[in-house]
């Protein structure tokens, strides 16, 4: 496979073929699900066509917990179905697919009596590990291991003394969810799919009944596209309802939001050489190593307002730390937090009244002849949901459609990652760049390393970090405008990297210099620029000053009094 670049001119270039033609497959929704969708269409040699509202994964796909796991949980309610599948999926991930981006985490769950939860919780993560053993690719993750009191509190010495007798160590797998999903919709497009972002459906195409395409429109130029396809496959998450009303028709199932929010403080706030799980008398609250920073989460509770930006209340956050206090030796404050980030979960609706007892299963319906509808489901199993989309699109098309192989295709920047991981101290010789450097590199771009470098290579200057987010070099602002389909400062600053969650400044400190940057790729005057950092930073402090209100609807109105360039 040669790795095509999402460049400004190829979306150009790609919004022009889908409307000279008709596809086979239209997807609409940029999220994980849409891009795995289409990335299983054209492997399949499906004619494909993907087009996103806004930024890829600018939804719930960028606002997880990160994690890539079978569910622990969901075998105490019986759900076993559900975690062998996620379980399959998640070593797929970890050792085939995409093993540069997805990496094992280990955590630690804190025992609280001494007779009967060591066998009782024990026994649950051993069945965890022996059902990842089915999955015939190996778990990908090491075996679980109970711990005493003593080596627990040498595992995390920031619990307190009294709040465990002993505890159980078990692995699961993470990712950064922004940057796999724009990578599995850079694969899709290196195998032919026509892919864009920033290309907004307004309604469908009929003939009678029958969807026969969508018209999409280009947010940036305001000019509208005619895309027939024989099959469109809706992947739209939250939006689901919104965008099936556009179809004239309610559909078989419906989608529900519930928000989850997570805090981000740095690494030396928590003493401990391994992730937490523990229990809440909702659900369980999860402390997860994430670089030089602790992600703590999540909340789950219902939401009616905005989908595009689900605004965190100081409630939420107070909760999150409360809960995470009760453990924890030094607690953390309202000022130990450099980053918060609500995201909304599509829950399949009409199983319970409390969210974080819907299903996290998926379904496929297909309410009017050309239109599919997937929703539901966890990140992990985005590449299933995909599949079981496309399988429910091709019962509709005339030739005989191949099976599908995305369980053998691994994303751009797979091959050869294990190769230069080797070469990794040779690679920082031949750059000038440390070590720790070409590693991080390595765990964002795996083989397509050498583009970022090029870049370096041809202007020396862009090895320096950017300003208050020094983890990120200026490299790769250029490369998202010029590979990665990044077309705001926000793209870059919130998903191409993660510098609006892991910076005391929120990435406002960046912000001019990505501007500037981008500009250089986008072709943006002066005035562009300017206005980019000013949306950027506006939106910055609206979400600052949403997270000191009180409750969703006050903080939800301060959220959206923003300005957005859409």
């Amino acid at each position: 496979m040669d790795v095509v670049a999402l460049s400004p001119e190829a979306r150009r270039q790609a919004l022009a073929d889908m409307a000279a033609r008709e596809l086979d497959i239209l997807v609409v929704g940029g999220g994980v699900v849409g891009a795995g969708a289409a990335l299983d269409a054209v492997t399949r040699g499906l004619t494909t066509g993907l087009v996103e509202a806004r930024d890829w994964a600018s939804g719930t796909s960028s606002r997880s917990s990160k994690l890539i796991h079978g569910g622990l949980r969901y075998l105490e309610m019986l759900d076993f179905g559900l975690v062998a599948e996620a379980l399959r999926e998640r070593a797929l991930l970890l050792t085939r697919i995409c093993p540069h981006l997805a990496k094992p985490v280990k955590f630690l769950y804190p025992l609280t009596h001494r007779v009967w939860e060591r066998p009782y919780v024990g026994s649950g993560v051993l069945l965890y590990d022996t059902m990842g053993l089915t999955t015939g690719t190996g778990r990908g993750v090491p075996h679980h291991r109970h711990l005493s009191h003593r080596r627990a509190l040498r595992e995390a010495p920031c619990l307190k003394k009294g709040s465990l007798v002993g505890a159980v160590q078990y692995w699961d797998g993470q990712v950064d969810d922004a940057r796999h999903t724009m990578t599995v919709v850079r694969t899709a497009a290196s195998y032919g799919a026509l892919v864009a972002n920033r290309a907004r459906v307004t309604g469908f195409l009929r003939e009678g009944e029958r969807v026969v395409g969508a018209t999409a429109e280009d947010v940036l130029t305001g000019e509208r596209y005619d895309v027939r396809a024989q099959q469109v496959i809706n992947a739209t998450g939250v939006w689901t309802d919104e965008t099936q009303r556009m179809a004239d028709t309610r559909g078989q199932f419906h989608v529900r939001a519930s928000k989850g929010i997570h805090l981000v403080v740095p690494r030396d706030r928590i003493q401990s050489r391994t992730g937490l799980i523990l229990r809440t008398e909702k659900s369980v609250l999860f402390v997860i190593p994430w670089g030089r920073h602790w992600i703590v989460g999540t909340t789950d509770t219902d939401w009616h307002l905005d989908l595009a930006h689900p605004a965190a209340t100081a409630h939420d956050i107070r909760y999150l730390l409360a809960h995470v206090n009760s453990v924890l030796v030094t607690k953390l404050t309202m000022e130990d937090v450099e980053g918060v980030y609500a995201g909304l979960r599509p829950l399949l609706a009409g199983e319970s009244e409390e969210t974080s007892k819907l299903s996290r299963e998926h379904l496929v319906g297909h309410p009017v002849p050309g239109l599919v509808v997937v929703a539901g489901g966890k990140y992990t199993t985005y590449r299933v949901m995909g599949k079981d989309a496309v399988d429910e699109a091709c019962r509709s098309l005339d030739q005989k459609i191949p099976e599908s192989i995305t369980h053998e295709v691994a994303l751009a920047g797979a091959e050869g990652y294990r190769v230069l991981w080797n070469r990794r101290h040779l690679l920082a010789q031949e750059s000038g760049l440390h070590v720790v450097r070409i590693e991080h590199l390595l765990n964002r771009y795996g083989s397509m390393i050498h583009e970022v470098l090029r870049l370096v290579e041809d202007d020396p200057s862009l090895a320096e970090p950017l300003p208050g987010a020094d983890d990120y070099l200026a490299a790769e602002a250029v490369y998202a405008a010029s590979h990665e389909g990044a077309l705001h400062v926000d793209d870059v600053l919130a998903r191409r990297t993660r510098a609006s969650i892991e910076t005391w400044s929120r990435g406002v400190q960046a912000a001019p210099t990505v501007a500037r940057l981008m500009g250089g790729v986008l072709g943006w005057s002066d005035e562009q620029v300017a206005r980019e950092v000013e949306v950027y930073t506006a939106r910055v402090e609206a979400e600052q000053q949403s997270q000191q209100e009180p409750d969703d609807e006050s903080a939800d109105k301060v959220r959206l009094a923003a300005p957005d360039l859409g």
